[in-house]
């Protein structure tokens, strides 16, 4: 009985959730007004805590870095803009970024998945949800799930979707497969069902698309503002928090009533003319959305058929070719030992994947791979929809440079306003029994990448001091500068084209008040660091404009210019989003000069209306 009354004490949840150390006290009292215990807001806190932190892309080389942080019950996943230092400083001037992602607490604690996108100058919420969060987590996989929906109500959202879809498969094993033992039925369904992972490209990329365009909905105008609010110091901080707790109730409306799924199986069955049309816009949209998605992904396919293939055909085809390969199925397994179908063997069939539910959905899968590392920076695959993460660095004795750093080039009392800002991961590594501090560079606020994502600026061994002087007695407020320390170190060169960087001898000095400055030797160039609190920044920060949705999430082609944003010459004020449409090499980099990119769309107006009937939530245009 004792244990039972401790167990629904929000008391002792409430220490739970501050254990956590995810947000302050005051914002845990705030979060418990918009959900029914403490206990259910613990389990918020748990689930999503192991996403808090940076997560990063090699595309664009420019930088892709998305910071996930708190917001209001909930964690919002924000774009930082390459970008160059405005006239008032980082500090003064407010930081650009965009949202990629947010996952919003529920009442009871459960979560849902909100990814964002713009289309024809609009802007789009795709709901979605999150599978088990593994708390060592590195990888973050934008992914479709197959589900089971009830017949009776095809649109309606299940919270705990993968408990349902199990009982929903079990039952139906039950009756069909009556002979067979739990343990065995359970084993089949397992092995039956085919991860989105096992998909080839194409396959992913199109039911990606396919999907979020049917349960797109537009961002209605009460949902226009803040996804976190600004500090407890500014003025507007409790306008902020109204408007959350509102945006946030209107948010889980709209996703209880759309249950973000699309029911694949009805669409092959539409009968009506008008229906018809539709699958027909939907055709345009798949097909014609390929243009858009092989210009962000790859020119998987140079001989498109000229007949437009909807959703419907495409699985229709799907189920014919999985019909074939039942009748010869023992000769398919010998050719693929033989290795003459190799494409067979390694990847799944769309229509394998699609047999295990009746409804399609978008979902956030965080996950643990085994990944190869290059001085703190992650080898990435170059065909999955992803986002990994960077191991925080933790500040302790011996490591007290570690974490992120903001940089630019020249020294305080030279004029700054209009050069490149740089965000700069500091890390340790031991080399032939030396301590090397690491800077690896993780975005440039450049027109064109002169330094590679991923590659470090410099590398100094903290073990073995500089004996050369520093070229400064004061800093830009004239005080004068008292150096600590200084080590010897390398920087990063041009060698052979961009990919190919060299080094140069230099030294990494440690300046009194905390700042870093690494000086090239030969060209006495020299790299100025400052710790960084971006969360901090971003609640200053300015909001621009996504990505269309996808591509919003994780950018895969490889582009060396600034697909974000553009910039002009001496502020780092934006204009107005371009996006980058295919071009040949050559091409790319004169337009990329000039910052001038385009990007079309291809959603037509029966695939608008196809939402509507797969998302209640969303207002017809």
């Amino acid at each position: 009985m004792v244990l039972n009354a401790l167990a629904g004490s929000d008391k002792v949840w409430a220490t739970q959730c501050d254990m956590l150390g995810f947000v302050s006290h005051q914002d845990l009292v705030e979060w418990r007004k918009g959900v029914a215990s403490y206990k259910a807001l613990c389990s918020f806190l748990h689930s999503v805590q192991p996403l808090i932190g940076i997560w990063v892309h090699q595309n664009p080389e420019l930088g892709n870095v998305v910071y996930v942080m708190p917001g209001f019950v909930s964690v919002v996943g924000c774009r930082i803009i390459p970008q160059e230092l405005g006239p008032l400083g980082l500090e003064h001037g407010p930081i650009l970024w965009s949202p990629v992602f947010e996952i919003i607490g529920d009442f009871d604690g459960s979560v849902t998945f909100w990814l964002h996108g713009r289309e024809k100058e609009q802007n789009y919420f795709y709901p979605g949800s999150v599978k088990p969060i593994d708390r060592a987590c590195n990888v973050l996989l934008l992914e479709v799930e197959t589900r089971q929906q009830n017949n009776e109500d095809k649109l309606k959202h299940s919270k705990s979707f993968a408990n349902h879809c199990e009982k929903e498969v079990l039952r139906k094993f039950c009756r069909s497969d009556s002979g067979l033992s739990m343990s065995q039925r359970m084993i089949e369904q397992s092995a039956s069902v085919v991860p989105f992972s096992r998909l080839a490209f194409g396959d992913r990329r199109k039911l990606l698309e396919a999907v979020t365009s049917q349960v797109r909905a537009r961002v209605p105008e009460a949902a226009n503002g803040p996804l976190f609010p600004c500090s407890r110091e500014d003025e507007n901080y409790p306008k902020d928090m109204v408007f959350l707790f509102q945006r946030r109730l209107l948010l889980m409306t709209m996703y209880n009533l759309g249950g973000g799924c699309m029911d694949w199986k009805a669409t092959l069955e539409l009968p009506s003319d008008h229906n018809q049309l539709e699958l027909n816009e939907i055709r345009k949209s798949l097909d014609n959305a390929g243009g858009i998605r092989n210009s962000l992904c790859e020119d998987e396919s140079r001989t498109q058929n000229t007949k437009r293939r909807s959703l419907s055909v495409y699985l229709r085809n799907g189920v014919k070719q999985i019909r074939r390969k039942s009748v010869s199925m023992n000769g398919s397994h010998l050719t693929s030992r033989n290795g003459s179908s190799c494409s067979e063997s390694k990847h799944a069939q769309l229509n394998e994947f699609l047999r295990s539910g009746d409804a399609l959905g978008l979902t956030l899968h965080a996950c643990s791979m085994k990944l190869s590392s290059y001085r703190a920076w992650p080898n990435m695959h170059d065909n999955r929809f992803a986002l990994y993460k960077l191991p925080m660095r933790i500040i302790k004795a011996g490591q007290e440079y570690a974490g992120l750093w903001e940089g630019t080039f020249g020294w305080p009392t030279e004029d700054k306003p209009g050069k490149a800002l740089f965000f700069l991961l500091l890390s340790y590594e031991e080399s032939q029994g030396q301590r090397l501090l690491i800077a690896t560079n993780i975005l440039e606020g450049t027109h064109y990448v002169l330094h590679p994502n991923g590659s470090a600026m410099f590398i100094a061994n903290v073990e073995e001091p500089s004996s050369d002087p520093f070229p400064w007695d004061t800093d830009g407020e004239s005080v004068p500068v008292g150096v600590k320390s200084a080590y010897i170190g390398e920087g990063i060169a041009n060698g052979y084209g961009f990919r190919y960087p060299g080094s140069k001898p230099g030294s990494l000095y440690v300046i009194q008040d905390g700042t870093l400055a690494f000086i090239w030797k030969e060209s006495r160039a020299v790299l100025t660091l400052q710790r960084l609190n971006l969360q901090e920044l971003l609640k200053k920060g300015e909001r621009v404009h996504t990505l269309p949705r996808v591509a919003n999430f994780s950018y895969l082609t490889k582009f060396y210019s600034n697909v974000f944003a553009g910039f002009t010459n001496t502020t780092n004020t934006l204009f107005s989003p371009r996006l980058v449409e295919v071009l040949p090499h050559n091409v790319k980099e004169q337009y990329s000069v000039l910052g001038c990119f385009r990007l079309s769309s291809s959603i037509g107006k029966g695939a608008t209306k196809v939402v509507v009937m797969a998302n209640t939530c969303r207002l017809d245009q």
